[in-house]
Formats: structure tokens, C-alpha cells, sequence
């Protein structure tokens, strides 16, 4: 049994933003448990399991990656449960840029994470999810 604190959990929150900062699929997903669960707020819509978060991740990292022209942290929260982190991020996307704000609030789960709440546009959900947003549940 994991015994958290709010150092523990930031430091796991830390590496897992540094490890999907970097790139790294294997590395991002070893942070988290066996079947994590996404929410994405305020559309409601989310999904669960090994498969649909390994989907997002390499749409992530292939596809919206990419069209990050800049992002920075500009708030972040911490608990003994959880790291919130919220972003500024811009994106080039079409031949024009878009300025975005997002939320990530990142659960512990056991010694991992459980999966993460997200709350932005539905426009960036979209292109964080790609294909994958037509098959998200409501919550």
C-alpha cells in the first residue's frame, strides 16, 4: 500500500508531464494503472481502459504534438490525491494559431495514476482525442 503525500504525488505528476513532454509512450504509460479512466469536461464525454489510452497517447504524441507552437505552466495544485496543472498552450494549426487554456487534474491510484480529468474547449479535446472522440462515453 502506497502511504501519499503531496510530495509523493507531485513528484509523480512531474514525471508524468516531463515523460509525455518528451515524447515517451512507454515511459507515460508505466505512470499509469492497468485501465485508467479520461474525463473531459465541460462535454461530459470520457473513456476507460488500456486500449483507448494507449490510442490517445500516440494521437497525442503524432498528431496534436505537433501543432504545439508553445505551451506553459501556469498554475499548478497539489494534494495528497492529486496534481492540477493548468496550461496555456498555443497551437498552429490550419495556418493559424489558436490559444488555448487547459485544466489537467492528474488522481493517484495505488502507487500510479488512475487516469486524469480535463476541462477545455471542446475544439481541444477534439484535437487531443482525434478519431477517439467519436467513441467517448458520457460520464
Amino acid at each position: 500500500m502506497t502511504v501519499w503525500n503531496a510530495q509523493k504525488m507531485l513528484e509523480l505528476g512531474v514525471r508524468h508531464a516531463t515523460l509525455e513532454a518528451e515524447l515517451d509512450l512507454e515511459g507515460t504509460l508505466a505512470t499509469l494503472i492497468e485501465a485508467p479512466t479520461y474525463e473531459f469536461f465541460p462535454v461530459g464525454l470520457g473513456f476507460s481502459g488500456a486500449d483507448p489510452v494507449r490510442r490517445y497517447y500516440v494521437n497525442l504524441f503524432e498528431n496534436f504534438m505537433p501543432l504545439r507552437e508553445s505551451y506553459r505552466l501556469v498554475a499548478e495544485w497539489v494534494s495528497e490525491t492529486s496534481v492540477a496543472q493548468e496550461y496555456e498552450i498555443r497551437l498552429r494549426v490550419d495556418g493559424s494559431v489558436e490559444s488555448h487554456r487547459v485544466i489537467g487534474i492528474l488522481m493517484a491510484d495505488g502507487a500510479l495514476l488512475g487516469g486524469e480529468r480535463v476541462y477545455a474547449s471542446e475544439r481541444m479535446i477534439r484535437l487531443m482525442v482525434g478519431d477517439l472522440f467519436q467513441e467517448l462515453l458520457p460520464i
